[in-house]
């Protein structure tokens, strides 16, 4: 059972590593989905970008991860507030269809961070 957990954590963290990578080198399809009110502009698709490279590194190694699984929690949070429902007030129909599937994807995804951090908190005490 605990290696059917590993390999779920690793499947879990994967995509993170190449969400980060994809914030690095697309910048600018990122910063076109920048609602106004967020600080930074580009350095903040940067650090988000480098955020999400180092919380996937250490679920996979297994090192802080429940720093790490309560970070992504945190972002995607803050993903699905600060773009996902504003988009979903957007004008254009593909906008609002496409932060709905998204929002929803991000939710997923943060439901599974808060699970990955806990098991990985039990597993210590185990």
């Amino acid at each position: 059972m605990k290696q059917l957990s590993s390999l779920g954590r690793i499947l879990f963290a994967i995509p993170f590593a190449v969400f980060g990578i994809n914030h690095l080198v697309m910048q600018d399809f990122y910063l076109g989905m920048l609602t106004s009110f967020m600080p930074f502009g580009p350095y903040i698709i940067i650090i988000t970008g480098l955020i999400l490279i180092a919380t996937s590194i250490s679920i996979i190694a297994k090192k802080l991860v429940q720093i790490s699984s309560w970070t992504l929690a945190v972002m995607l949070f803050l993903f699905i507030t600060t773009i996902h429902i504003p988009h979903l007030f957007d004008a254009d129909l593909a906008t609002r269809q496409m932060a709905m599937v998204t929002g929803f994807k991000d939710i997923s995804l943060l439901g599974g961070a808060i699970l990955i951090g806990r098991i990985c908190k039990q597993e210590k005490h185990d």
